[in-house]
């Protein structure tokens, strides 16, 4: 029955995906690497939420609100705030300039040079970091629930490395063969099947705490421990005890929302999607959609974590990433467990080709085009895509496994290394947009600063503050450095966006009030529960 269902969901997402694809043309740049520039704002909504919550989030970020409660939850409802500026600012500036890739911008407002050092950048960082990460943390859960390892009869760590090879081979043909509007088609489902799903979990498990009434369920889990309901936490972000603290409160106010800023407006994983809408009103409608979802999926990736807390107590705050695969074991019905195999493999596979496809696209366009063969034909490019897609797979195939045993949980562990990062490169597009006295001299070493002071603070000096302390610490000196380097060398010629004329700009009528919405609602939740 598990291998029935689990095969059906699979089957029937391929297949829509491939029928809805039929008539497509993907061996153009914009048909293989923008979905031909014709996504809508459900698809976007749909597609971004799956690229963005993957097993990483439901196991990791599950396994850090079991032993730290739900302060871990910033993470996910500040990116609303992301997603409004997203909409409001950046999206339609992009569309009117009619980019491909976020490098692209660097080029105009700067120079080639700037554009190639953030598109390799940005290639490392997929490879070295959410890859592998996405990839272990998705085996772990597979073969938690499906105990890979006694089915094939082999030590679990190997089955965890089969498990690894299987579901990478299988995303890497996704991205390979589909292009951005197979991810997209396939993302859409899965991210819907993944809201139903995973809501089942806390859903069955209150009702079994409850004995029948989910309301009794949740008053038992909240007795139990009503402090893991507090999003406020008490941490210290300076000092003794910095550096092992999982969220402070005061670092939403520091380096917190400029790494959202650039994960939400600036990440070519995330922002491709958008810029394959077919025009700026469904682009804001996918944008807000998701804002209003990542405030609601707190109830998929935080609360079931604190349910484990009720039914396993302390006894995994060792092994804390093995949580939710337990939890989601004891409380699904055996017939519902393949559906929801199906939907983590989907949210898995979503991440992975998502990365996978933004890595080629960068590297085809940014790199190969512009030093290997200018005039390199849309149906070369997409070929150079493909390759690069397989190559980058092999690698983060290979390096998975190592990622095992992160002391602070796998989430935590992908967000310190995505300071190494993100930073740099949100401090760049930033300066491009809001101070025109920066140029491309200023650009190119406040990125080079960004990265050595960030490795520096955290991994060599390992100065007591909080990694997103220095989040927002070296934002500020990349601007400052900027401007100071800015001044030194020859000021760039004045940059002004023009309109390219490739989609029709006018707004969603409802950007703003939906906008709103969104704003009041991150603020009130914390007042609600920032004092339990």
């Amino acid at each position: 029955m598990v291998l029935f269902t689990f095969l059906l969901f699979t089957g029937f997402v391929a297949f829509y995906a491939t029928w809805k694809l039929r008539q497509d043309n993907l061996d153009t740049r914009d048909g293989y690497f923008l979905g031909g520039r014709s996504l809508t704002g459900v698809v976007i909504a749909g597609s971004l939420l799956l690229t963005n919550i993957s097993t990483e989030h439901l196991v990791g970020m599950n396994g850090s609100a079991y032993r730290n409660g739900a302060i871990i939850v910033a993470w996910e409802v500040t990116s609303a705030l992301a997603l409004v500026i997203a909409a409001l600012y950046f999206v339609p500036r992009y569309l009117k300039m009619g980019l491909t890739t976020i490098p692209e911008f660097l080029e105009k407002r700067f120079d080639g040079a700037t554009r190639t050092f953030v598109a390799l950048l940005l290639i490392i960082s997929f490879v070295a970091t959410l890859l592998p990460i996405v990839l272990y943390t998705g085996a772990l859960n597979i073969e938690a629930i499906f105990e890979v390892s006694d089915l094939l009869q082999v030590d679990q760590r190997v089955g965890i490395v089969i498990t690894i090879l299987v579901v990478g081979s299988i995303g890497a043909i996704y991205a390979i063969f589909g292009g951005l509007k197979m991810v997209a088609y396939t993302d859409t489902i899965n991210g819907f099947g993944l809201v139903i799903a995973g809501l089942l979990v806390p859903v069955f498990a209150l009702i079994s705490i409850g004995s029948g009434n989910p309301i009794e369920g949740i008053k038992l889990v909240f007795e139990n421990s009503p402090e893991k309901f507090n999003m406020v936490s008490m941490e210290r972000g300076i000092g003794e005890g910095a550096r092992t603290a999982i969220l402070p409160f005061e670092v939403l106010f520091t380096g917190l929302m400029i790494n959202q800023i650039y994960f939400w407006t600036m990440h070519q994983s995330i922002i491709q999607r958008v810029l394959g809408a077919v025009n700026l009103k469904e682009a804001q409608k996918g944008l807000l959609y998701t804002g209003l979802l990542k405030i609601l999926v707190p109830l998929i990736i935080v609360f079931p974590g604190i349910i484990g807390f009720y039914y396993f107590g302390e006894s995994l705050y060792d092994n804390p990433d093995s949580v939710y695969p337990l939890l989601v074991k004891k409380v699904l019905p055996l017939w519902l467990t393949g559906f929801f195999v199906a939907v983590m493999m989907g949210a898995i596979l979503s991440t992975f080709n998502s990365a996978l496809n933004s890595a080629a696209t960068v590297f085809s366009l940014g790199i190969y085009k512009r030093y290997i063969h200018k005039t390199a034909s849309g149906k070369s490019l997409v070929n150079i895509g493909k390759l690069t897609s397989t190559f980058l797979a092999i690698f983060a195939i290979s390096i998975a496994p190592f990622v095992a045993n992160a002391p602070e949980g796998l989430y935590q562990l992908l967000q310190q290394l995505n300071g190494i990062f993100f930073i740099p490169i949100a401090s760049v597009i930033i300066a491009g947009f809001l101070f025109p006295r920066v140029s491309s001299s200023g650009a190119k070493i406040g990125l080079l600063f960004g990265l050595i002071f960030y490795v520096i603070m955290y991994y060599i000096v390992e100065i007591n503050l909080h990694f997103v302390h220095i989040w927002g610490i070296e934002f500020v000196l990349n601007i400052v450095i900027m401007h100071l380097v800015s001044a030194l060398f020859k000021k760039d010629k004045k940059f002004e966006i023009v309109d390219e004329g490739v989609l029709d700009l006018k707004p969603w009528k409802y950007a703003k009030p939906f906008s709103l919405i969104l704003v009041v609602f991150t603020i009130v939740l914390y007042i609600i529960f920032g004092n339990i």
